[in-house]
C-alpha cells in the first residue's frame, strides 16, 4: 500500500472486522482520519474500550451485561418455565424486539462445526444442563438455531441430550418470509415450509 504507516495500520485493524473487505476498510479508515473531528475519534476510541472493559456474559444465560446479571434473568415476571435457546447475543436482542416471548434465555455463542473445530464442549452447554438440573421450573425448551447445517446439527444434539427428560423440546418454524413468492424461495425454505404447515 502507498498509505502513511497509521493509515496502513486502521486500514488493518478495520479488516479484522466481519464482512469488511479491503476497499470498506480503505472506506473507513479515510472517513475517521479526514471527516471526523478528534473529539469524535476519541469518543469512538473510548466506545470500543468501554465495550471490551465493561461488557461480559450473564453467569446463568450467557446473555452479554454490564451487570451482575443480564435484566432478562433479573426480570421476576418473566416465565421460568420456558426457556429459548439460541446461537448467541443478537438472536435475543432480535427476539425481544417482537415484545411478545415472556420466557428466559439461554445464548450458546456458537453453533456445532466440525469441519471449524468447534464441538460441544466448545459451546455454552455445561451451564444449560446444569440450569435444567437446578431449576425445576423449567417444562419447555425452543430450540431457536438457526436453519443452517451447523444450527440444525445443534438443536439435534440439544434434544438427544434431553432425550427421556420430562421437558417439552419445540423447534421454532421455518418457512416462507411473509410477502414473499414461492418461485423465488428455495428448495429447503420451501421443504422447511411445507413440514411446518398448521391447520387453519
Amino acid at each position: 500500500m502507498f498509505y502513511p504507516k497509521p493509515i496502513t495500520d486502521l486500514i488493518e485493524q478495520f479488516q479484522k472486522l466481519p464482512g469488511i473487505g479491503n476497499k470498506s476498510a480503505e472506506r473507513l479508515a479515510f472517513h475517521v482520519v479526514t471527516k471526523m473531528k478528534s473529539d469524535q475519534v476519541q469518543q469512538f476510541s473510548e466506545a470500543l474500550i468501554n465495550v471490551q472493559k465493561n461488557l461480559h456474559n450473564c453467569p446463568i444465560c450467557g446473555h452479554i451485561t454490564d451487570m451482575q446479571q443480564c435484566s432478562i434473568c433479573s426480570d421476576l415476571s418473566r416465565d421460568e418455565g420456558v426457556l429459548c435457546i439460541v446461537e448467541d447475543s443478537k438472536d435475543v436482542i432480535a427476539m425481544e424486539k417482537m415484545r411478545e416471548f415472556r420466557g428466559r434465555y439461554h445464548v450458546l455463542h456458537g453453533t456445532l462445526s466440525p469441519l471449524d473445530g468447534i464441538g460441544p464442549e466448545d459451546l455454552n452447554l455445561k451451564t444449560l444442563i446444569t440450569r435444567l438440573q437446578v431449576n425445576e421450573q423449567i417444562n419447555e425448551i425452543i430450540l431457536a438455531t438457526n436453519p443452517t447445517m451447523e444450527g440444525e446439527a445443534t438443536a439435534q444434539y440439544i434434544r438427544r441430550l434431553l432425550d427421556g427428560s420430562s421437558i417439552v423440546v419445540s423447534r421454532i418454524a421455518h418457512g416462507l418470509p411473509v410477502g414473499g413468492d414461492l418461485e423465488y424461495v428455495d428448495e429447503v425454505t420451501l421443504l422447511k415450509a411445507l413440514e411446518g404447515r398448521r391447520q387453519m
